[in-house]
């Protein structure tokens, strides 16, 4: 692939990826709420989450390794490890780093969701509040195209779901599903399978 070719895959999956990261934000956030959302039923919307979720990891690792393999970039492997010493704008470039770091800990996290104590679970998804501010600055600090009229439509729009969002979240009416749904007890129990 050129380096034409390289560059402009890196700059469309980072964009993509802002996009895709602020869906999964948004949905999170309405999955939690225990009501549907967009017309979509509770089941589906969680299902949209995930699957967001997923293309937002597989979009980041083709901006990542188009940069890596873009001898333009000179982005290195160290830079991806190791945050803020990067030679292009290491303080943006910094950022992505650690919103990769804490991409990272979400993707293990949920992978071992079932294996780990459900408070774990949770206390390390709320990561997900911080990752999206810090890949929302890394996408406007170091992306070329920030300055563009259309990026900063996507970033205008994308800041708006999240805050709204985020807003509904901590609005004292928020109600979580864990609250909404109501325990099954025996009583409440269908009558199937009894034989008395």
């Amino acid at each position: 692939m050129s380096t034409v070719a390289l560059w402009y895959t890196a700059r469309a999956t980072g964009v993509v990826s802002l996009v895709l990261l602020t869906i999964v934000v948004a949905l999170g956030i309405a999955s939690r709420s225990g009501r549907s959302a967009f017309g979509l039923p509770r089941f589906a919307v969680a299902l949209v989450h995930r699957n967001a979720a997923l293309l937002a990891v597989i979009t980041l690792v083709i901006h990542i390794t188009t940069l890596l393999l873009d001898s333009y970039a000179k982005v290195h492997v160290t830079d991806l490890l190791v945050p803020f010493v990067g030679s292009y704008r290491p303080f943006w470039q910094g950022l992505g780093t650690v919103g990769l770091e804490l991409i990272l800990a979400l993707v293990v996290t949920g992978l071992l969701r079932t294996r780990m104590p459900e408070r774990l679970w949770r206390g390390v998804h709320w990561l997900a509040y911080v990752c999206w501010p810090v890949a929302f600055a890394h996408g406007l600090g170091n992306g070329t195209d920030s300055g563009a009229g259309w990026m900063r439509a996507i970033a205008g729009c994308s800041a708006l779901v999240v805050v709204a969002a985020v807003g509904w979240r901590l609005a004292p009416h928020f109600t979580e599903h864990s609250k909404v749904r109501r325990p099954l007890t025996r009583a409440s129990a269908p009558a199937l399978g009894r034989t008395r």
